[in-house]
């Protein structure tokens, strides 16, 4: 078994739509970024490639390339699943933190989940995501952008393209 731990951080950015974990969240401005934005699937790809030492989201969609300009984040993570099954990785399980002061989580957390499952192939039992403020504190504190982390267990498995 492997752990990793992935982080990444948005600022907002008008006029574009905000996807969190592969779900859309409606009423609230998108994330400033080279794809889609997508700050919690980002920290996902992180934690997933360090769990298995394989560098980095920048090292396998540096933001230098314009193949990934506007892409689908969660067609990042399933290329990154499908890379960490070819070298004999499964997920175990996903515990995610999105700290923001907008939009409120909650009533989006269980769409969030099934996607994330979805695409790590887990089932939904294994994939937890919570939604904090940081009261306040600092740039994300002020409304400014979106942070996430998350952690992952990765199992050495003869699993092959799963």
């Amino acid at each position: 078994m492997r752990v990793g731990f992935g982080y990444d951080s948005h600022v907002f950015e008008a006029g574009k739509p905000l996807v969190l974990g592969g779900v859309a969240i409606p009423g609230c401005d998108g994330l400033k970024a080279h794809s889609d934005g997508d700050v919690l699937i980002h920290a996902v790809i992180d934690a997933l490639f360090g769990a298995a030492a394989l560098g980095d989201i920048g090292s396998h969609f540096p933001d230098s390339d314009e193949r990934w300009r506007g892409a689908d984040s969660a067609r990042l993570l399933s290329q990154t699943v499908d890379e960490l099954a070819r070298r004999g990785f499964r997920v175990g399980n996903l515990d995610a933190t999105v700290i923001c002061e907008r939009p409120r989580l909650r009533p989006h957390v269980d769409a969030i989940r099934g996607r994330l499952a979805a695409l790590l192939r887990v089932d939904a039992s294994r994939v937890s995501v919570k939604g904090k403020t940081n009261e306040g504190m600092d740039a994300v504190g002020a409304g400014a952008g979106i942070v996430a982390h998350a952690a992952v267990l990765l199992e050495e498995c003869n699993c092959g393209i799963m």
